[in-house]
């Protein structure tokens, strides 16, 4: 009850900074109803001595609903006609708390159904992110990036020129700027050289959480909330062709290389080998093997290492005894450095720079 009551205070002290006392007395009520729901399930959930994924998703969804409703009434305040929505009253998902999937074409239905009137009449609509739920009725949540796959799905099924992700940055950067310090904004990339980027570590939107727009091929802008005027990074299918975009690297990684004389021409032990990866749980970020056929080596965060190499010698134990294979390695720390740019394919010179550019540093 006293989280509550703190909860409920810092609320309102943060509304009264950016609405009309009108509009706070209209909050007060509201924000106190879903503390003290809040507060009756955590009561609960102490006499029952556990928290199921379900009643956290519950939890985890709190604060967007509160600040959907905050910023409303700030809206409002400013003369905006704008109304707070739920988006369980929206995305439809699965039952996978917290990782759901939404569902279509459900989804659009409602989507379109609850959204396309205010619209309409120029009501702005501040759906929360994160949250969805089930047919039933159940509150859900999406997972990593959950609030800009929220934009990214009600992007793709409102049919939108275009969509915006507002940011703590102007854009997406052509390296780390902690790195690089000359980094700078790339005006514009495709959807495939932004998804190589945030898969080799770049500070960009996560594939998955864009994907309806790719599907649909609607363009997206990154901007920064803190600098409005900049026109920051436009995403869409073509890019602009440039040969390389960004610089992007991961750390803290482990190279494993399994080997021996035997592996030359031996059915299915790449797919063994990556069978055993999976079992540990581990995910695979670079894969090379050797033109000879002997050797196969892979990345993996370095605190995945251990398992993953204990499940290989249990996998691979017939061909140690018959000396097929010999030898699990590993190597640690390594980082994979990945040069970008959809342009690259075809340009003559690139990589002799790339590793030039290694050799002399």
């Amino acid at each position: 009850a006293r989280i509550a009551s703190r909860l409920l205070e810092l609320q309102m002290r943060a509304a009264a900074e950016v609405a009309t006392p009108a509009e706070c007395t209209a909050l007060e009520p509201q924000i106190r109803s879903m503390l003290d729901y809040m507060s009756d399930l955590s009561r609960s959930i102490a006499v029952l001595g556990e928290l199921t994924p379900r009643a956290l998703d519950l939890f985890s969804g709190l604060g967007e609903r509160l600040n959907a409703r905050l910023i409303a009434a700030a809206l409002r305040s400013a003369g905006i006609d704008a109304e707070a929505i739920d988006a369980t009253e929206l995305i439809v998902t699965d039952d996978r708390y917290g990782n759901a999937s939404p569902i279509e074409p459900d989804t659009r239905e409602r989507s379109c159904a609850r959204l396309l009137p205010l619209l309409a009449a120029k009501r702005v609509p501040v759906v929360t992110g994160f949250i969805g739920a089930t047919r039933n009725g159940v509150p859900t949540t999406l997972g990593r990036g959950g609030s800009d796959y929220t934009c990214a799905i009600l992007g793709a099924d409102l049919d939108a020129d275009e969509v915006w992700f507002w940011k703590e940055v102007d854009g997406v950067l052509s390296a780390n700027p902690k790195v690089v310090p000359e980094a700078r904004t790339l005006p514009r990339l495709s959807y495939a050289e932004m998804g190589e980027m945030a898969y080799y570590g770049a500070n960009v939107l996560h594939p998955k959480t864009v994907q309806p727009l790719v599907h649909r091929r609607i363009p997206i802008r990154i901007r920064n909330t803190f600098n409005p005027s900049h026109p920051g990074t436009l995403i869409d299918a073509e890019g602009d062709g440039e040969s390389v975009r960004a610089i992007t690297a991961i750390k803290g990684l482990s190279l494993i290389t399994v080997g021996g004389p035997g592996m030359l021409g031996l059915t299915g032990v790449a797919a063994r080998i990556f069978g055993a990866v999976a079992r540990a749980g581990a995910n695979i970020l670079l894969i090379s093997q050797a033109s000879s056929e002997q050797s196969v080596c892979f990345a993996i965060p370095s605190n995945e290492a251990e398992k993953v190499v204990s499940e290989l010698r249990c996998e691979l134990d017939r061909e140690f005894a018959a000396h097929d294979v010999e030898h699990i390695g590993t190597i640690a720390p390594v980082v994979i450095v990945a040069v970008v740019g959809s342009g690259m394919r075809g340009t003559p010179g690139i990589a002799g720079r790339v590793f030039g550019a290694l050799g002399a540093a």
